[in-house]
């Protein structure tokens, strides 16, 4: 087995922590957006954990969004669950609070807990994918793994 890059050490380190035995791997293919992650693992592009950083407009308070691979965020959905207008985060911002660049952020392991919401559409799946940290890192879970390790609010947050 390759050893892992630094950021997907750290995410194992974090599902070790949890208690989760999960296994973080890292694959030759690109796990960048949804569609190379569902290509390099074989599964559906729904099954694929986007984590998606938003800006609190108001509050600059980071908004972590799980999303199914298959589906855009309602920006206005998720707005009016935060309670506030929300922006697109920049590189920097989503560094700065995950610990991670974009196209390698997992739903764990950042400095600082999260406030996080889960699309209902992963629900649906019995096993779903997540990054790990780099572009070419991933790890397989269920979909209440998912909420117990980021403690996430599930809701319906796909656009029509």
């Amino acid at each position: 087995m390759t050893e892992l890059p630094p950021a997907a050490r750290r995410v194992q380190a974090a599902l070790d922590a949890l208690g989760l035995r999960l296994q973080v791997v890292t694959l030759p293919a690109s796990t960048r957006t949804a569609a190379e992650a569902a290509a390099a693992v074989g599964c559906e592009v729904g099954q694929i954990v986007k984590s998606l950083i938003f800006r609190a407009a108001t509050s600059d308070a980071p908004i972590l969004v799980l999303a199914s691979g298959a589906n855009r965020v309602d920006e206005a959905r998720l707005a009016e669950l935060v309670g506030e207008p929300i922006v697109k985060a920049d590189a920097a911002f989503v560094r700065a609070h995950t610990g991670y660049a974009i196209g390698g952020v997992a739903p764990v392991g950042h400095p600082q807990p999260l406030r996080t919401y889960i699309d209902a559409d992963l629900l649906a799946y019995d096993t779903l994918w997540a990054a790990a940290g780099t572009p070419h890192s991933v790890f397989a879970l269920r979909p209440d793994d998912l909420q117990r390790l980021t403690g996430g609010t599930v809701v319906a947050l796909a656009s029509a």
